[in-house]
């Protein structure tokens, strides 16, 4: 049976709910970002926003808010209620307990354990339900949350700077800076917001990095309301474990991750335990034509909750990642700068070689940050 039409009150107080899951944005790794607001008589009368894993739900915040006010309520929440016990138990139930009379979701849980049964709960109980409103906004706040349920693989996002003139560093190696301030803050930014952050071992031998995220206490407070240091996942990935013990990234807070190929020699036995004693979680993973198993890497990295990753790698790892279809989105910030044609290339793209075999894609967004411009482009041909 269709739903009636959406009324302007219910995409105001639905885009409100959106707008505060967005408050949990830094915080609720692994679980999805959630909003909801509770509305009686026209009036507001609770809302609330997940904030970090292990806590209540939006729903439940919001009921707590509203009181007895929540009987005969319409509640918008930006994802389906759950159905299942976790660390807290189901919204579906609270919001049954409650007496709410309507519920409207912006979008089915993609939850094998939810997946259309918090809703059906719901209905079972005698409450009116609708779903579907402004469900675009609401899976573009958790796109690795959506992927891991659907297909097993985290959302990856892969950071590129370059020159006016396509050059991520000179002949020798140098590359910084190329980017002003603003965007080297707007990538502090990004790293925040996701699971973990991941490069390659020839990276990490050229530039010792410490993948870690580096805001001021001021800065921490911007991005959102009690805004916990969290640290991202280390992620390493090199296939014959050449990484160094007083590697920077095995001294910071927070857990980094190798991944390695190369088992088959007591040296390189020898290396992984020595890795594991600085403090470094090791892992070997199977091997492909190319080194490493990247699917596999990165299907390994959903099983662990990983929803977003942020990668920083060269133009080899950055681009073999692309070509085997793993990339979702390209963040690319662009310096007005000119470096010359000795200059190092931006992604390592082999069998390239005819326009017709040129991969095709279109920008979603393109700001200026300080000096720069950025470009975020979905990894979809066109």
């Amino acid at each position: 049976m269709p739903q009636p039409p959406f009324t302007p009150d219910d995409h105001r107080h639905m885009a409100r709910a959106i707008r505060l899951a967005e408050l949990g944005l830094y915080t609720t790794d692994p679980n999805p970002r959630v909003g909801c607001v509770l509305v009686r008589d026209g009036q507001v009368v609770g809302e609330g926003f997940h904030r970090r894993a292990g806590e209540p739900h939006a729903e439940r915040l919001a009921l707590a808010q509203a009181g007895e006010w929540a009987r005969g309520a319409t509640a918008y929440v930006s994802l389906e209620p759950c159905s299942h016990f976790g660390r807290t138990p189901p919204c579906a139930d609270g919001l049954i307990e409650a007496g709410v009379a309507r519920v409207v979701a912006a979008m089915q849980d993609p939850n094998p354990l939810v997946a259309g049964q918090g809703l059906e709960r719901l209905r079972q109980a005698g409450i009116q339900v609708e779903s579907g409103l402004l469900e675009g906004q609401a899976r573009a706040l958790n796109p690795g949350f959506n992927k891991r349920m659907q297909q097993g693989l985290p959302w990856v996002r892969c950071k590129l700077a370059m020159s006016l003139d396509g050059r991520t560093a000179m002949a020798s190696g140098e590359s910084q800076w190329i980017t002003g301030p603003e965007a080297r803050q707007d990538v502090q930014r990004w790293r925040a917001r996701s699971s973990a952050i991941l490069t390659g071992s020839g990276t990490l031998l050229a530039d010792d990095p410490s993948l870690n995220v580096r805001l001021s206490n001021e800065q921490l407070h911007q991005l959102g309301p009690d805004y916990p240091v969290r640290q991202p996942l280390r992620v390493l990935l090199d296939s014959h474990l050449r990484t160094p013990t007083s590697a920077r990234l095995l001294g910071l807070p927070g857990e980094t991750l190798i991944l390695y190929a190369d088992a088959s020699t007591s040296q390189a036995q020898a290396q992984a335990e020595a890795l594991r004693r600085a403090g470094a979680v090791v892992r070997q993973v199977a091997t492909s034509a190319q080194g490493l198993d990247l699917e596999q890497s990165l299907r390994l990295l959903a099983q662990r909750g990983i929803n977003e990753i942020w990668v920083e790698a060269g133009a080899t790892l950055s681009g073999a990642l692309l070509q085997a279809g793993l990339v979702d989105e390209l963040i690319l910030y662009m310096a007005p700068k000119l470096m010359g044609d000795a200059a190092r290339g931006l992604l390592h793209l082999p069998g390239l070689e005819r326009m017709a075999q040129c991969i095709p894609l279109e920008y979603a967004d393109i700001r200026r940050v300080g000096r720069d411009l950025r470009f975020v482009i979905p990894c979809v041909p066109v």
